[in-house]
């Protein structure tokens, strides 16, 4: 099939909210697994700010050599014709095509590309246009309606926490993807990712979940799994660094902002966490200064937001009813944080 980026075979299409933006998603499958990673759609007369086509060459054959003149000459563009997506996420070879806001890849089970790379790159796109500060981060809010912002390395229970706090009277803000500025978190709506165990096996066959890319784990909206409706934005008041170890320092520990700064910067802000350096200079058109400014601008947000916050770390275990009472009075609490080295469990 000759290429042709104006008359594609296009079959289904949704337009995602993500809050303070809209991606429209086309593809020319009828069915498409990516959709199941959004939690709300935008209306029909909202206009999208991005585009994502993904075509799956096993429904539609095109040319991969024509596919291959096509493609960006970016680094994220040779890295996609290998197979490699971001980060740990890998599949077949797919070819990226770049036209201002909006994106084409082709290739096969694309939905791998759609919440693992595009959603991460269009969220560091726009927080760079527009003034914010992308975090990769959970959050929260408590009866005051200020905002925990849960952070931590894969597997330090930051899932966990944020469901368990959920469940038991917080309302929901973000699962993954926060945007920040001047002190408020803005949550990008999606869905959460449960495991098939006692308390979600049945949810999970009652409403036929689709299953994680990454994982055996299954996604679903907050709407199906909180009680009360997700928030879209709150002031930020503590920020948690979740360390779920069992052999580890157990309690509630205050960090200074500084050590928080330190963490964050590696494990969440979102350029470092990601990988997504080199498709930020794509994105400054190359230009050193543009790129050096902005990731300056994003830096001193990041300073600014764990340094107007209550830096915690947390190791417990929130599934016990105890020690998650514990933790969710002392993050709603008036007072101050616990002073430094200071544990409580």
């Amino acid at each position: 099939m000759t290429l042709d980026l104006r008359d594609l075979p296009l079959r289904s299409s949704r337009t995602v909210d993500l809050n303070l933006t809209r991606v429209a998603i086309s593809t020319n499958l009828e069915e498409f697994d990516a959709y199941a990673y959004f939690s709300r759609e935008a209306p029909d007369s909202v206009a999208p700010d991005y585009e994502i086509y993904c075509i799956d060459l096993g429904r539609d054959g095109f040319d991969v050599e024509e596919l291959a003149g096509h493609a960006d000459r970016s680094l994220r563009a040779k890295r996609f014709r290998t197979g490699y997506y971001l980060n740990h996420v890998f599949g077949e070879p797919a070819y990226l095509i770049t036209e201002g806001t909006r994106s084409y890849v082709f290739g096969h089970r694309l939905e791998r590309t759609v919440w693992p790379y595009f959603v991460k790159r269009i969220l560091t796109d726009f927080a760079v246009d527009n003034g914010y500060l992308h975090l990769k981060s959970g959050a929260f809010t408590l009866d005051d309606g200020g905002a925990t912002l849960l952070v931590g390395p894969n597997g330090g229970g930051k899932t966990v926490f944020l469901t368990q706090a959920c469940l038991n009277g917080a309302r929901f803000l973000t699962n993954t993807h926060l945007l920040v500025r001047d002190g408020v978190a803005y949550g990008v709506p999606s869905a959460v990712r449960v495991r098939r165990d006692a308390f979600f096996g049945e949810l999970i066959d009652r409403h036929r979940l689709t299953k994680h890319v990454e994982s055996g784990d299954y996604v679903a909206g907050p709407e199906l799994l909180f009680p009360g409706r997700p928030v879209d934005s709150a002031p930020i008041r503590n920020v948690v660094i979740t360390d779920h170890n069992p052999s580890g320092r157990r309690g509630i520990e205050e960090m200074s902002p500084r050590q928080a700064e330190m963490f964050l910067d590696q494990f969440a802000f979102a350029m470092n966490a990601y990988g997504l350096k080199d498709d930020l200079m794509t994105h400054c058109g190359g230009d050193v200064r543009r790129f050096t400014g902005s990731l300056e601008t994003m830096r001193r947000q990041l300073a600014e937001t764990v340094g107007g916050a209550r830096c915690l770390r947390v190791n417990v275990d929130m599934r016990d009813e105890v020690s998650r009472a514990e933790v969710l009075k002392e993050l709603g609490a008036g007072r101050p944080a616990l002073s430094e080295g200071r544990s409580r469990g």
